[in-house]
């Protein structure tokens, strides 16, 4: 009973209810119009069938007088489904004819009967008063008369029968709407019961779950899809800033804690050599870890599309040129060398700035781990356009990243240096992939040379869509 009242205060099931009404109403004035339009139309073909015959019997009388009149009538009258014939005399008395008697007064006017009138034929003499009919009476010019007319059975049935049709044609449309609407409305409510068990444990805390998506691809299914997005996003947000408060503590704890140790020792020394080196290595770890808080922010900014209004058409070509020409003096000064095979024209929708920024930190990450691999003392940047996209990669032959860590080395604060014995913060790969989310593409990280197991250096490659024309 609740599971019904539940369904009853449903939208859907309420104009499924007002389209049902709508629709009897509409049935049921088809049948009665239907009705109504065959039964005006027989009695239509009725009088005139009835006009003709009367037309006929007095050319009958004309051409060959009271005995072709007889012989005619007597002859029609015989005939199956036969109309009724009378003829009378100047008293009313009924002279011939195939019926028994017709209700009194109807052969005193000539012409047609304004209304029915009822008659006894001959084989049911016993039951009056059930038979009706409509006739057309003519008066010749002896006094006598003659009508003919016919038995409104026939109309009677038909319009019975067509009501009868209709009626039955729509108790089965509405039995059958109201068996697609219980369906479809115990479906709907199915569906609704799911998702709402569904958001119950997303409030619980488990932004895993999603809503159910099914096959129908109808509105609770672009629904189900947009909030299932919209909750992945969530997710990975809420991972994001759970990764933070876990990863800030051990990566923020070591330089606070080497700030604190050279200070206390420029306190406890008097030496000014002493003092002036710890507040050089002060200022050092205060720029480190501004870096870091700006490396923090701006990958907040990025994934949060605040910077979203910011495009504008970006020169690929160029920005990748420029990148690679400012590094080219920190390469040689690492003894690497630095080329470019960049494609002409390649024209992008996006924040220059960002971009900027995303290949200066994939060509710092390369002039690093390039300097200390084993491989060759090379660093190339390509930029190419190809099935709908545009790829720039930055490639170098150092240690490379294993398979199974290519994943988890985009999340923040993630070094594969355990010991953080480099300098770096393990954001630059992190803001690389907000920047290509921002911008509609992705970050691909691969072997620059698979074959080379003690140098297989790593290609990052930012893919861009290519805007449309």
């Amino acid at each position: 009973m609740a599971r019904a009242r539940l369904m009853f205060r449903s939208t859907a099931v309420r104009l499924s209810a007002l389209y049902i009404l709508l629709f009897a109403l509409c049935a049921a004035f088809l049948v009665f119009y239907v009705t109504a339009m065959s039964e005006r139309l027989l009695a239509q073909q009725t009088r005139q069938t009835l006009q003709e015959e009367v037309q006929d019997v007095q050319r009958a009388y004309e051409r060959g007088g009271i005995s072709l009149l007889l012989r005619m009538i007597e002859r029609r009258a015989r005939q199956p489904g036969a109309n009724l014939y009378v003829i009378a005399g100047p008293n009313g008395e009924m002279l011939a004819g195939n019926v028994a008697s017709v209700q009194p007064g109807v052969l005193d006017e000539q012409g047609w009967t304004g209304f029915p009138f009822s008659y006894e034929p001959y084989a049911e003499v016993s039951r009056p008063g059930r038979h009706m009919a409509v006739a057309n009476v003519l008066r010749l010019d002896n006094g006598l008369r003659v009508m003919i007319g016919r038995d409104l059975g026939d109309p009677g049935r038909f319009r019975g029968i067509v009501r009868r049709a209709l009626m039955v044609a729509l108790t089965i449309m509405g039995i059958g709407a109201l068996v697609i609407w219980f369906g479809i409305g115990r479906n709907a409510l199915k569906r609704i019961d799911r998702m709402s068990a569904a958001s119950q444990k997303i409030m619980a805390g488990d932004l895993s779950q999603r809503l159910p998506v099914g096959r129908s691809g109808d509105e609770f299914d672009r629904l189900s899809d947009s909030l299932n997005a919209m909750l992945g996003r969530i997710e990975k947000l809420n991972e994001g800033l759970r990764q933070v408060s876990d990863n800030i503590a051990h990566d923020l704890k070591t330089p606070l804690t080497r700030l604190r140790n050279k200070a206390a020792d420029a306190l406890a020394e008097g030496r000014d050599d002493v003092r002036r080196t710890a507040l050089e290595g002060i200022i050092a770890e205060s720029d480190q870890l501004i870096r870091t808080f700006n490396a923090l922010l701006m990958i907040s900014r990025v994934e949060a599309g605040s910077i979203a209004a910011e495009m504008s058409e970006v020169d690929l070509s160029a920005i990748s040129g420029d990148s690679a020409e400012l590094y080219e003096p920190v390469a040689e000064e690492a003894g690497l060398s630095l080329t470019t095979e960049l494609q002409p024209g390649l024209v992008v929708q996006g924040n220059r700035e960002l971009i900027g920024q995303a290949i200066f930190n994939l060509l710092d990450n390369a002039v690093k781990y390039a300097a200390e691999g084993k491989g060759e003392k090379k660093i190339c940047v390509r930029l190419s356009g190809q099935n709908g996209s545009f790829r720039l990669s930055v490639c170098d032959h150092g240690p490379g990243i294993p398979r199974d860590k290519r994943q988890e080395v985009t999340k923040r604060f993630v070094r594969l240096d355990e010991s953080r014995s480099k300098p770096g913060t393990g954001l630059g790969l992190s803001l690389v992939e907000a920047v290509m989310e921002l911008h509609g593409g992705s970050l691909e990280l691969s072997a620059t040379d698979e074959s080379d197991k003690e140098a297989p250096g790593l290609t990052a490659t930012m893919v861009f869509p290519a805007p449309k024309p």
